[in-house]
């Protein structure tokens, strides 16, 4: 999966292992959608937002592994060093992944309607089918469709999938009484995960 280096909008994609990625991209090396929903989760971006760098006019946040990643304390049992197998019974996974797994489904199907596209097979094996617009007219609204766009609009079905993802990642880390009360601010938010930061460098211990 992969991220912009620069991006007004934490967003994290799903690419083909084919594609060959240039400097502005960072890329996780996981197909686990486990991990692709904590990364989406509000708690992964509001970690990024207090640890990133800023960068041009726009002020616009700087995705540095070493400072947004590596340092973010995934819930315990689900960190990206652990393979997804190891985890695949585990109830908070399981949640994480059908949450994650259907925001990527949206997010796909609003970037690529079945009205608008032609999925065309691939001559060369192990290729992933060519995405083509049907005319002119869907070209033209195709080019409309970017995930910038999407989440500058952010529509009501877009919102509702990342508040059952934000739910699923909360009960992961056992603050889902807390999500589902409110009580969970960005600040407190936050809070826990350095505190959580904090353990695992064996810092104040």
């Amino acid at each position: 999966m992969a991220t912009g280096l620069v991006t007004k909008h934490r967003v994290f994609r799903f690419i083909e292992t084919a594609t060959l990625p240039d400097t502005r991209l960072i890329l996780i090396d996981s197909d686990s959608d486990v991990i692709f929903g904590m990364l989406s989760s509000t708690f992964h971006e509001l970690w990024t937002l207090s640890t990133c760098q800023y960068h041009g006019v726009g002020n616009d946040p700087v995705y540095t592994p070493g400072d947004c990643f590596e340092t973010f304390p995934f819930p315990e049992g689900l960190t990206p060093n652990i393979p997804a197998a190891d985890y695949a019974d585990d109830p908070h996974a399981q949640k994480i992944a059908a949450a994650a797994a259907r925001l990527n489904e949206l997010r796909e199907n609003w970037l690529n309607p079945a009205d608008l596209v032609e999925r065309v097979s691939e001559v060369v094996p192990g290729y992933p089918d060519r995405i083509l617009p049907k005319d002119e007219a869907a070209e033209k609204e195709l080019k409309k469709r970017t995930l910038t766009n999407l989440y500058n609009a952010r529509p009501t079905w877009l919102d509702h999938a990342h508040r059952a993802l934000d739910e699923a990642v909360a009960e992961a880390y056992g603050w889902g009484d807390d999500w589902r009360a409110g009580g969970l601010s960005d600040d407190e938010i936050l809070a826990r995960l350095f505190r959580l930061n904090q353990e695992r460098a064996g810092i104040g211990n």
